[in-house]
């Protein structure tokens, strides 16, 4: 084994949670919260020690996002219906997007998602923001 792999196979160990595919919603969340952390850090610094990290990391989330989180793809309002089954969640559980009234309209495609509503979303469901678009 050359001397490179000797280096890493030492401390494996202890990145690889950071270094892996994740192959479910615990390991996903867990990246995807460190990720949070390296966007807080580098920024859009792409000269950070750590910017080809914050590039590495989220190619692995979205591995798993084009794997296990690919039926919440196409319609965003079906999306945002699905999510809020799978979380349990009424409409009056999305005042951060706007009063009942306004989640009703979005949910019944007689409006769509602004931005800001697409980003509260997607940090809240902790999916990327391309399946509400």
């Amino acid at each position: 084994m050359n001397i490179q792999l000797k280096d890493i196979a030492k401390v494996w160990p202890d990145i690889r949670p950071i270094f892996s595919v994740p192959h479910n919603e615990k390991d996903y969340n867990k990246l995807v919260n460190f990720l949070d952390h390296l966007i807080d850090e580098v920024g859009n610094n792409e000269n950070h020690p750590l910017s080809s990290l914050m590039e590495t990391i989220g190619s692995l989330i979205e591995t798993y996002e084009s794997e296990c989180i690919s039926e919440l793809e196409g319609n965003p309002m079906d999306t945002l219906n699905a999510l809020m089954e799978e979380h349990g969640l009424r409409q009056s559980d999305l005042s951060e997007i706007g009063s009942q009234g306004v989640v009703s309209e979005i949910l019944s495609g007689k409006r769509q998602l602004n931005v800001r509503q697409i980003k509260l979303l997607s940090k809240r469901f902790k999916v990327s923001p391309a399946v509400f678009i």
